[in-house]
């Protein structure tokens, strides 16, 4: 088969490189986005709204914003596996970056920004970084980035490339779009009846600002609509943790083995509610010598330290290592319930943690957080608004994972020729 690739050229003879800036604590949360290495998860580019902000008054120059079509890559971080990836700038927004990362700056017309942002998703890219470093790379620098080679292709062949694969990732970002809604209107609905209390009364009006009647509950400090109770997080089901096969037998875990979640799962998993599978799964062996148990479909999976707060909800049967305390609606609350219920206890369950090395949160302390029980009734017919959403976002999420897997088979072959694209009048013609 012949290749389209017309040649290859070092990234450092068509770009410009700069490192990012240290930033104090002090210059933190005063108005300009700053994209730092968390900020590298799976997305294409940054999420504007998600990210921190800084003061950059007195220690930025002109050249130091970013600019559309400009290149971000991971320099330095304790993950190796973080390190050399990359993020595509995709707005004007004057913004900057951490001093952990290094920016690249096309200096051609003749090589398109979304293509190079592309070809350095691949494997090609990766193999490259670590050949010119040594495969224990652990810091990135513009000397690396300069030797790795660019397949060139002609501009329209650029052009084909970045439509297939373009395509591919505008349907993932309407996918995500549409959840962010589903999200959005299923918490205003949880907001609107177990936290304002006006859910629909007898006649169908919100019942507090309808003058429906409330007692005060001497365990919450509060008044709560009557009927209701005082509980804590222990009411929601079965809290349960999980722990680590030892990693010195390398039996104990398998690619094809059972579902097993890490923390790191969970922020790598940011942006979805649901979840499947960790990097990494356990084998028989590895779950019988941590006697770890199997959660089932539902579990609402909550992190308990390094960090504490990441959320998700099973999709299948799994199990979790020891930086959880998960919680099985086992006690007549749904899902869709106990999800919202502890995602709106994480301000109090995050104070209640502790420890000298590493914050934590024990099941213990979560028994003891205290939480409004509404009647039964009611949470059944809130799982009856809102389950259907909940399915929706599960759906968009799965066919997210095979758009991506799609388009990470399409990537390396169309960045070395093995698969062409032609334009649509010559494809009509085929």
């Amino acid at each position: 088969m012949k290749s389209d690739v017309l040649s290859f050229i070092r990234l450092g003879d068509i770009a410009d490189f700069r490192n990012g800036l240290n930033f104090s604590k002090e210059s933190h949360g005063q108005g300009c986005p700053l994209i730092g290495v968390g900020d590298f998860k799976d997305n294409f580019s940054p999420k504007w709204n998600e990210l921190e902000e800084i003061n950059p008054e007195g220690v930025t120059k002109v050249e130091d914003y970013l600019k559309e079509g400009d290149l971000l890559f991971v320099r330095s971080n304790g993950n190796k596996a973080l390190v050399g990836r990359s993020m595509y700038v995709n707005k004007d927004i004057k913004s900057l970056y951490s001093g952990f990362c290094i920016r690249a700056r096309l200096k051609t017309d003749d090589v398109s920004p979304l293509f190079l942002a592309y070809f350095t998703k691949t494997k090609f890219f990766r193999d490259a970084i670590s050949f010119v470093a040594g495969t224990n790379i652990n810091n990135l620098n513009q000397g690396i980035l300069s030797e790795v080679r660019i397949p060139v292709f002609s501009k329209e062949k650029q052009s084909l490339i970045v439509s297939a694969l373009s395509s591919i990732d505008k349907k993932i970002e309407l996918n995500n779009r549409i959840n962010t809604e589903l999200e959005a209107m299923a918490k205003t609905l949880y907001d609107y009846w177990f936290v304002q209390f006006d859910f629909p009364d007898v006649n169908g009006k919100p019942y507090k600002a309808s003058g429906g009647k409330m007692v005060y509950n001497d365990a919450l400090k509060r008044e709560i609509p009557v009927g209701w109770s005082n509980g804590t997080l222990d009411n929601l089901g079965q809290i349960v943790g999980g722990s680590t096969p030892s990693t010195t037998d390398k039996n104990n875990f398998s690619d094809q083995g059972s579902a097993w979640i890490t923390p790191n799962d969970l922020s790598e998993n940011q942006g979805n509610k649901f979840i499947s599978k960790g990097a990494m799964g356990v084998t028989e062996k590895g779950i019988k010598s941590a006697s770890l148990k199997k959660y089932p479909a539902g579990t609402v999976l909550l992190s308990s330290r390094a960090p504490i707060g990441y959320m998700a909800i099973a999709r299948n049967a799994l199990t979790t290592n020891q930086g959880f305390k998960s919680f099985v609606p086992s006690k007549g609350y749904s899902t869709e319930f106990v999800y919202f219920t502890v995602k709106n206890s994480l301000k109090a369950i995050i104070q209640y943690s502790s420890g000298s090395t590493f914050k934590e949160v024990s099941g213990a302390v979560l028994k003891t957080v205290k939480i409004v029980l509404p009647a039964n009734e009611l949470v059944e017919e809130f799982k009856g608004k809102v389950e259907d959403f909940f399915k929706r976002q599960d759906t968009l999420e799965q066919e997210n994972e095979q758009l991506i897997a799609l388009r990470d088979w399409l990537l390396p072959m169309l960045m070395n020729g093995q698969v062409t694209v032609k334009p649509s009048s010559e494809s009509e013609k085929a």
